[in-house]
């Protein structure tokens, strides 16, 4: 992740909400076999203390996870920031702005109850977000089908150690700059990454 101070965000509560948000995260950890990621859909805790989510049972994680630490990354949205949209172009490199919320700790294996919870925990929190009115609850499924799924999957928890945030959005250059690279990031299709910058993008600069 970004080093310099001025892509951390400056809100404590920022980097949780930016996980609840996306909701989606890459899982990596060591195994016997060389590194490996897997991709799931994840519940942090209401105090932002534990992120659980599932495997298959099949995933090269799945089988090492309990008891390993494990790095989970959630990704915003991001594009590339051309040189010539800056002021002083002979000064200037291209890069790449960002959103990316990384979170390292144990990993442990969930009992059945827990990922019953967990898989009822996100498609509430889901349905509510799409206003699906009545919302899909596991309630409409045959018992026998939810537990042939249910079955195949592997619940994990993952105690939360360190929370390693960047929220690169040309923070380190002055407004009037920053404001006219976020038109122009708009312009390449990145309408999600210019609102951020607009609204979480701030008066701070790095030395």
């Amino acid at each position: 992740m970004h080093p310099n101070p001025a892509f951390r965000p400056r809100q404590d509560d920022l980097a949780a909400l930016l996980v609840r948000e996306i909701g989606f995260a890459a899982i990596f950890a060591g195994t016997p076999d060389g590194p490996r990621v897997a991709h799931a859909p994840v519940v942090l805790s209401d105090d932002a203390a534990t992120l659980q989510f599932h495997l298959a049972r099949g995933n090269g994680l799945t089988r090492h996870l309990a008891g390993a630490t494990a790095l989970a990354v959630v990704q915003g949205p991001d594009a590339y920031v051309s040189a010539d949209w800056y002021v002083e172009e002979a000064h200037a490199v291209p890069t790449w702005n960002y959103v990316a919320v990384e979170m390292e700790g144990p990993a442990r294996r969930l009992g059945e109850a827990e990922l019953v919870a967990q898989l009822d925990a996100l498609s509430a929190q889901h349905e509510a977000r799409i206003g699906a009115n009545p919302p899909w609850t596991r309630d409409k499924m045959d018992r026998n089908y939810f537990a042939k799924l249910t079955g195949a999957i592997v619940g994990f928890e993952m105690r939360i150690a360190a929370w390693r945030p960047t929220i690169k959005l040309s923070q380190n250059k002055p407004a009037d700059e920053r404001a006219r690279i976020a038109t122009a990031i708009e312009a390449t299709g990145h309408g999600a990454l210019a609102h951020l910058m607009r609204e979480l993008g701030g008066d701070r600069k790095s030395a």
